[in-house]
C-alpha cells in the first residue's frame, strides 16, 4: 500500500499531476480545518468499525483518473480506505501521518522538522 508525504502531495497539488484528495473524517471535523482543494466523504467512523459498504456506496463520486489520496486525522484509518480503493482498481495512496502531519508540515513545527529528518534516515 502506498503512502505519500505531506511535502510530496503539496508539490503534486502545486504541479499538473492529477491527484484528488479524499478526505475521510466527519464532516464536522472537515469544515474546521481541510487540505485546499479535497473533498469530504464522511465514512471515518463506518471505517473504522470495519464496514467499507459506505465507502464502496460512494465511489461514483471519486474519480479514477488520477491518483486518490487518502486522509484521516493520523493516517490509520485512511489507510483502510486506500486498501478498498486498490482493490476497487485505483491509484490510491495514503497521507503519511494525515492532517496531524499535514498542520505540523504546513506550519514548519518543529515536531515535524524533527520527525522528517529521523525518517530520511531510516531505511
Amino acid at each position: 500500500m502506498s503512502k505519500i508525504s505531506p511535502a510530496e502531495l503539496d508539490s503534486r497539488l502545486e504541479g499538473d499531476d492529477r491527484v484528488f484528495v479524499l478526505d475521510i473524517r466527519p464532516r464536522e471535523t472537515y469544515q474546521r480545518s481541510h487540505i485546499d482543494g479535497s473533498r469530504n466523504v464522511p465514512v471515518y467512523h463506518a471505517l473504522r468499525g470495519g464496514d467499507d459498504s459506505e465507502l464502496r456506496d460512494s465511489l461514483s463520486r471519486i474519480p479514477d483518473d488520477g491518483t486518490v489520496v487518502t486522509v484521516c486525522k493520523a493516517g490509520l484509518v485512511a489507510r483502510k480506505a486506500t486498501a478498498v480503493l486498490e482493490e476497487e482498481g485505483y491509484d490510491a495512496a495514503t497521507l503519511a501521518g494525515g492532517m496531524r502531519r499535514w498542520k505540523g508540515y504546513r506550519n514548519g513545527s518543529l515536531g515535524y522538522r524533527l520527525g522528517a529528518a529521523v525518517r530520511r534516515l531510516l531505511p
